[in-house]
């Protein structure tokens, strides 16, 4: 069973008069697969998996009738359709996708300035300046998700309550197309029942280790010595928890949160095992997230790049560079050094993000080695803006390209 697939919904039926949740956390339900369907309203109530129809892609979003079956994103679609052979594949629309993100995010930014978009279909609003003219959280809610389905067509989930962690929560119990506020004095009772595992933070390894103690809720968690979770899971690791156990999270909406990380992948349609043209691929990748970073106004301090074996192992490696960068080029060459451990070896997938971003600030260092480079993606920047991204482009990208299919980008 899948642990998104509605099972486990918790809504806030009638109307709560509560001032104190003022965080809302919405979430559009199954997005991807809910935007396809609006031109495909037969398939309603089917199974629907979205992703390339190879056996060798992967998946890249499924509707809650997929998920009882244990469908998940980034699973081999020859799984998904083992576990569910029923299901309708469709091809996604990524343009699609950003233009519904475009129409959301706008909705919420007439309720508030406070909105801190989490991902493409998910955000963070503080609505205390809202209240007054707009009425209770509840209310707001209400609202926001009436006026999305009627002029979107799609549902949206929101958690209310008084901090960020505990509304995230809340509004994944709410799954799909729910409202659930948990008011300030109510936070404990909510929180405390919920399973150990729903604290951010807390994955395999950290969950092992607090089973070990004998710890399978938040309550049990928040219950225990401080001291006895540092030793089991360290000392940052161990107030963080136990701060969120207890309902202590100071983290305030920002509406101008700088992306976290942004890359790019590919999955082939064939494994690649040849140096040359994984490393066309690489460079490829690595200019599309230079662009970004230029477009976004950001540095990388580092430079990660993720693979993926026949197998579906998945391995990441990463690097801290001396001097934040912008640079596809400079991305790449870090990259590529990455990339050498695995030299012989054949890929499925292939991915490369730049991480820890930095604002750009002024202009670079005085000696800057990266001078030529630098002036020759800024050419490629203008030329793009006025004949499109394949107006220029490296010679080597010019070679033939192996078969790939691209993957959802960060």
């Amino acid at each position: 069973m899948s642990k998104q697939d509605g099972r486990d919904r918790l809504v806030s039926a009638e109307p709560v008069d509560d001032v104190s949740a003022h965080v809302l956390h919405l979430d559009l339900d199954a997005f991807y697969a809910s935007v396809e369907l609006l031109d495909r309203p037969e398939l309603a109530g089917r199974p629907v998996i979205v992703g390339h129809t190879s056996p060798r892609s992967v998946v890249t979003a499924a509707n809650y009738e997929a998920r009882r079956y244990g469908v998940n994103s980034a699973m081999s679609m020859a799984l998904a359709l083992r576990r569910c052979p029923a299901a309708v594949v469709l091809e996604p629309h990524f343009d699609r996708y950003r233009h519904f993100s475009r129409v959301v995010m706008g909705m919420l930014h007439d309720v508030t300035p406070l909105v801190e978009p989490l991902s493409i279909d998910e955000a963070f609003l503080d609505v205390r300046g809202a209240m007054r003219l707009l009425g209770s959280p509840w209310r707001i809610g209400t609202r926001l998700r009436e006026r999305i389905l009627a002029e979107t067509g799609l549902t949206a989930s929101v958690g209310a309550a008084a901090t960020k962690f505990v509304a995230k929560l809340a509004g994944a119990r709410a799954k799909p197309d729910g409202l659930l506020v948990i008011p300030a004095d109510a936070t404990l009772g909510f929180l405390h029942p919920q399973p150990v595992s729903a604290l951010w933070g807390v994955g395999a390894r950290t969950g092992e280790q607090l089973a070990r103690l004998g710890l399978r809720t938040i309550g049990d968690l928040a219950e225990t010595p401080l001291d006895a979770l540092e030793r089991a899971i360290g000392p940052a690791g161990a107030r963080r928890l136990h701060d969120l156990a207890w309902g202590r999270d100071p983290r305030a909406v920002e509406p101008t949160r700088i992306e976290k990380s942004i890359g790019h992948e590919v999955t082939f349609a064939r494994d690649v095992d040849d140096a040359a043209e994984l490393e066309r691929v690489l460079l490829r990748l690595a200019n599309d997230v230079g662009r970004r970073l230029r477009h976004g106004g950001v540095r990388a301090r580092t430079v990660s790049i993720k693979v993926r074996f026949a197998d579906f192992e998945t391995v990441t490696r990463s690097r801290t560079i001396p001097e934040p960068t912008d640079l596809g080029r400079r991305v790449f060459e870090e990259a590529r050094e990455l990339l050498r451990e695995f030299h012989g070896r054949a890929l499925r997938l292939i991915g490369v993000r730049g991480e820890q971003l930095v604002d750009r600030g002024g202009a670079p260092a005085l000696w800057d080695d990266d001078a030529g480079w630098r002036d020759a993606e800024a050419a490629m920047d203008a030329i793009s803006v006025r004949f499109g991204r394949a107006g220029v482009q490296p010679a080597s990208l010019l070679s033939p390209q192996p078969d790939r299919r691209p993957g959802r980008d960060g």
